[in-house]
């Protein structure tokens, strides 16, 4: 039995294009780009993060425009988040950051409020108005140990 050689060199490409569909599909879902770095970089001190991890989207009114490229310990013990953003994007001074989660029991990102000061924030600056991550286990704690609080202050 003899082989054809075009449809061994279609099946060779049906082979490829199938190898480089799922390279794609691998590198996307990873999260992986080639962009190169953004341009505005950030950083925010928040007290607790509560499972923020890198590469967790940065939004704006529900648009993400960027990422957190890292997190570390800043020298007074507070996480120090550091955000890579678009580079077009025009953030005033009084921007506030807090760290949210997607759902009851989503993924954390970092949502970003704008304010409404005229001077805008450059490349390496940090954000000042921060609210950190709310923990539903301390909050459940707090709610059970300080149910007796108040019993005895009855007007």
């Amino acid at each position: 039995m003899r082989r054809s050689p075009t449809r061994d060199f279609l099946v060779g490409c049906f082979v490829l294009v199938g190898l480089a569909a799922v390279a794609y599909l691998s590198l996307s879902v990873g999260g992986v780009s080639y962009t190169g770095p953004k341009g505005l970089k950030l950083f925010a001190d928040f007290d607790e993060i509560g499972g923020l991890k890198p590469r967790a989207p940065v939004v704006v009114s529900g648009v993400k425009v960027g990422e957190i490229e890292s997190i570390d310990l800043a020298d007074d013990y507070r996480a120090r988040v550091h955000l890579n953003l678009d580079p077009t994007l025009k953030l005033s001074t009084d921007t506030s950051a807090s760290i949210v989660t997607s759902g009851v029991l989503g993924d954390r990102y970092v949502s970003l409020q704008p304010g409404a000061d005229t001077q805008t924030l450059a490349s390496g600056d940090q954000i000042e108005f921060v609210e950190s991550a709310v923990i539903l286990e301390r909050l459940i704690g707090k709610l059970i140990h300080n149910t007796d609080v108040g019993k005895g202050d009855a007007k």
